[in-house]
């Protein structure tokens, strides 16, 4: 049975880069307990050592790997939050060219995998008295852009899903937040999206500074630590040279 008394918890999937692990950085600072998910172990396994998170290496969009976590977290205590970081893009081409398994990828990842989590964490959340979910979503859903069609859709479909669970768990006392970060330089956002550094790095080129990682977590640090009854129900988050999707200032 799920410890309730347990306060200050949280599961943060996509914690091997990026904002996941900045964010998993970010509330284990504040001294929350961390339960850090992602595929790839190895990045974990540092990033427990460093922070003493706990990692837990694992696939959201695997059923099997869903109930795992659900059983491992209840074990140790039980959350009262839960951040989906985790998602991405493959991908910019025109509809007319669209990658079908690109498309498809970032369906399951950025929507089927935001939803198994949450389906699977409700009842702890819920129990807890005091939960929270928070998704981060991405301007992508806001707008919609030439060669983003499918990641347009992805992030559309994952912003409708946080409003429609915002209005059905609002009865149960659980707080439902959306971080929507803009143009955000991290490692590997750009380079898994058009697999070339090249083609990667010229997408930051001459903006004078992109958000960084560790700024959007510091965003979801904010919202999650904020008193339970406050809900920031959007968050959207760019750089100042990012006046808007369409609107970039480049120098140089």
């Amino acid at each position: 049975m799920t410890d309730v008394s347990q306060k200050k918890a949280a599961l943060v999937t996509g914690a091997s880069s990026g904002i996941g692990e900045a964010t998993v950085r970010a509330l284990t600072a504040e001294g929350w307990k961390v339960f850090a998910v992602a595929r790839r172990a190895d990045r974990l396994a540092e990033l427990e050592k460093e922070t003493g998170a706990v990692a837990l290496p694992a696939d959201i969009s695997e059923d099997d790997d869903v109930s795992r976590l659900v059983s491992q977290v209840t074990g140790a205590g039980g959350i009262d939050t839960l951040v989906n970081i985790a998602g991405g893009a493959r991908g910019a081409d025109a509809i007319s060219s669209a990658s079908t398994g690109d498309w498809e990828w970032m369906y399951r990842v950025n929507v089927l995998g935001t939803m198994k989590l949450i389906k699977a964490f409700l009842p702890m959340l819920r129990a807890n008295g005091e939960g929270t979910v928070l998704n981060l979503t991405s301007t992508a859903g806001l707008a919609a852009y030439e060669g983003g069609g499918g990641y347009n859709a992805a992030k559309f479909a994952q912003r409708a899903l946080t409003e429609a669970l915002r209005l059905e768990e609002a009865e149960h006392n659980v707080r439902v937040i959306e971080v929507a970060p803009g143009l955000v330089q991290t490692e590997e956002f750009a380079l898994n999206r058009l697999g070339d550094r090249q083609a990667a790095d010229k997408v930051y080129q001459g903006v004078e500074k992109p958000l960084t990682a560790g700024d959007v977590a510091d965003v979801v640090r904010y919202a999650v630590t904020a008193p339970h009854h406050v809900n920031l129900d959007q968050i959207v988050i760019r750089p100042v040279a990012q006046a808007s999707n369409y609107k970039l200032i480049r120098k140089g």
